[in-house]
């Protein structure tokens, strides 16, 4: 039976606003109504929502200016009478409202892990230990660290109440093992990403890569993602026609990217964002698909959500073995020691140099892409949750 559904984004400015559309996407191809909710912590919502989906956002901020647009929240979900809240991270912005709004009307709450959120401030030895003097400070001045309602404090807390919803999705081994749920690993539009429709040369001249070998790494530039070895590889290698291409990614005010650009720049050819259906002919544009993480604990908890544009896309992928990526692309990619960035050259270089055996590879994980990590797979284990609630 067709249900309405509201998600419930934690932020609609940034990486978690990618899986909350897959969701709803693939919530969609079920049949069912769904409606997005969430604060934008950031300029504008980012990334811009596929056509298709209603998105309800309000201005983030910090405490207590946000207790406003948080009720009105409630009250635009009130408006849409949903049968089901499905709150994306344990975070306040989204499963503290998820189950405030069960407590008011008994609506059940799903809630989707995407992510081990303690894991960016350090796992389980984060602690918050104050000085009375501290704690003052952090509660009453404008912007004392507890006004912020992504201080590590209620992500801790938020963690706590995991187990309160009525069912549990994850995106990883990792997040499975350590809490529990269902695992829906994230999935593409192998109709959308299909390289049949699309020209690899037309491409990169579209985009101007015409003179040079790709590698091609979309989203936000960040320490854990490995992208430092992939550069330090290309100035190993040393040949000129070589380019690392960077598509889209958030700006998290760290100036990360501008750093690897001073370093690397010779490297680096650097891309806007652009909305979801362009995506497949820029990556048609690439050699090589590159998800170089790092052993780190946040890349360990994490699905690569771009991995599967380059499975579907049948691109040779070069990755590393951290988290899920060996059972994600089994032997239908190229994997190598994180950070071991010798290795990764001679990879590179390998893949060039038996690029159509590459290439065939490549169309191998797009299979595995279509049989495993589709939205008709994620559809397929989702509704079997969303009709039992």
């Amino acid at each position: 039976m067709a249900k309405t559904i509201a998600l419930l984004a934690p932020d609609l400015h940034g990486g978690a606003t990618t899986r909350v559309y897959l969701l709803a996407q693939v919530l969609q191809k079920l049949g069912h109504t769904v409606k997005i909710y969430g604060l934008v912590f950031g300029e504008r919502v980012y990334p811009a929502p596929p056509e298709n989906l209603e998105v309800f956002a309000l201005p983030g901020g910090n405490y207590p200016q946000i207790i406003p647009n948080l009720r009105e929240l409630l009250t635009l979900m009130a408006s849409s009478t949903p049968d089901l809240l499905y709150a994306v991270k344990p975070r306040p912005t989204s499963l503290g409202l998820a189950l405030i709004k069960r407590w008011q009307t008994g609506i059940p709450v799903m809630l989707d892990l995407d992510d081990w959120e303690m894991s960016w401030h350090g796992g389980d030895d984060w602690q918050y230990r104050p000085t009375i003097k501290q704690l003052a400070r952090d509660v009453i001045q404008p912007q004392g660290a507890l006004r912020n309602p992504n201080h590590p404090l209620y992500v801790q807390w938020s963690e706590k109440l995991i187990a309160q919803a009525d069912a549990l999705t994850v995106d990883t081994r990792f997040l499975q093992y350590r809490f529990g749920g269902t695992y829906l690993p994230n999935g593409k539009d192998v109709e959308l990403f299909n390289p049949a429709n699309f020209d690899p040369t037309a491409s990169r001249l579209k985009y101007g890569f015409q003179d040079y070998r790709v590698l091609l790494f979309p989203g936000t530039a960040r320490p854990h993602k490995g992208l430092e070895d992939v550069l330090a590889a290309l100035e190993q290698l040393d040949q000129p026609d070589y380019r690392l291409v960077i598509v889209g990614g958030t700006e998290i005010g760290d100036n990360y990217l501008e750093q690897l650009m001073q370093r690397w720049g010779r490297w680096i050819l650097k891309l806007p964002q652009f909305p979801p259906h362009l995506m497949p002919e820029i990556v048609a544009a690439a050699h090589i698909f590159v998800v170089p993480q790092r052993e780190d604990l946040t890349a360990i908890a994490q699905f690569p959500i771009k991995l599967t544009e380059g499975m579907a896309m049948a691109k040779p992928i070069l990755a590393t073995r951290v988290g899920d990526i060996p059972e994600i692309l089994a032997d239908t990619g190229y994997l190598v020691t994180p950070g071991a960035i010798e290795e990764i050259a001679l990879k590179i270089q390998w893949i060039w140099d038996h690029l159509d055996t590459a290439n065939l590879l490549g169309n191998q994980s797009r299979q595995r892409c279509i049989e495993l990590y589709s939205f008709e797979r994620m559809a397929t284990i989702l509704s079997k949750i969303v009709d039992r609630l």
